[in-house]
């Protein structure tokens, strides 16, 4: 009897054992399903509603869909949104990676240089827009000082003009971000096998051929990560827009999260805002979908 007593009480341990991770888990998925994916579902049923500030609101199927298909402000968005990132991603993604390979060599002050790439990261958006509001101001912005200085150019309005105004969001979004994929590139640079490169080295390959049969290939899983989380950060940009330009002039920088924005709290459209949100998720998951399913085909 002792001995079937102490096999039930092992066997129990063990399985208290196997479920004990699941049970640590437990926490993080109810927090997951509360503030992710509920508001996410929520959000979808919002959509469907006339809803405003106050009132229980009105269901009206899809309704708002239509509307934001017949909506001039949401294509013009939809536009900006791709055209920032088309000018972002590969910036941030290429610039990055040479930087990273820059700070990678044994140069003098390498440690100091890096956190000087990567403090702009730190510093909140809000101080970053009116930074760059100051640098790219047209009367008495430092940037068109230097060019008058050195170049003999006139005065840019960066800010104030249609055609460049995307630029001068651009410009301050590549100086705040690009620090972080840099130093993304840098940890991925620290494990590429040193004996690989020595390998190659020894059978004669120069310092271009390493670059891209043995670092490029390293850093598949680092670039992959690095590509995936520029695109979804520039899709929903929105900081430096808000603070520099307000998605003018024209209208020629106005995004989606600001359209958002913009019809949520100041013209309270709550149901028609949800509406943009869900469009917006859609477009970041098929995105996603297809940047994976590339990685997965470049793997194999």
């Amino acid at each position: 009897m002792k001995k079937v007593s102490s096999q039930k009480k092992r066997s129990f341990r063990i399985s208290r054992i196997q479920e004990s991770p699941w049970l640590y888990l437990a926490p993080f998925f109810v927090l997951f399903l509360l503030f992710k994916i509920g508001p996410i579902i929520s959000n979808f049923v919002i959509s469907l509603y006339q809803l405003d500030i106050v009132g229980a609101g009105k269901f009206i199927g899809v309704k708002n869909y239509s509307r934001l298909l017949a909506d001039k402000l949401f294509w013009i968005a939809l536009r900006n949104t791709f055209s920032y990132l088309a000018m972002v991603g590969p910036i941030n993604v290429i610039g990055g990676f040479f930087l990273a390979l820059l700070l990678n060599q044994p140069l003098r002050g390498r440690g100091f240089t890096r956190a000087v790439i990567f403090l702009p990261y730190v510093i909140m958006v809000t101080v970053v827009g009116a930074l760059w509001r100051w640098i790219l101001e047209g009367n008495y912005g430092i940037l068109n000082h230097y060019l008058q200085k050195f170049f003999n150019i006139e005065s840019i309005f960066w800010l104030t003009t249609s055609s460049t105004a995307m630029v001068g969001v651009v410009l301050a979004s590549v100086w705040w971000t690009i620090g972080y994929n840099t130093v993304i590139f840098l940890a991925g640079l620290q494990d590429v096998p040193k004996e690989l490169m020595e390998a190659a080295e020894i059978d004669g390959a120069g310092p271009l051929r390493r670059l891209v049969h043995v670092t490029i290939p390293c850093l598949r899983s680092t670039s992959f990560f690095v590509v995936l989380t520029t695109i979804i950060y520039s899709l929903q940009v929105f900081g430096q827009v808000y603070t520099m330009t307000g998605g003018g002039p024209n209208y020629s920088t106005l995004v989606l999260v600001q359209h958002l924005y913009i019809s949520g709290f100041r013209l309270f459209k709550l149901g028609y805002s949800s509406t943009i949100s869900v469009v917006l998720f859609i477009v970041i998951f098929l995105i996603s979908l297809g940047v994976f399913r590339v990685n997965k085909q470049t793997a194999g």
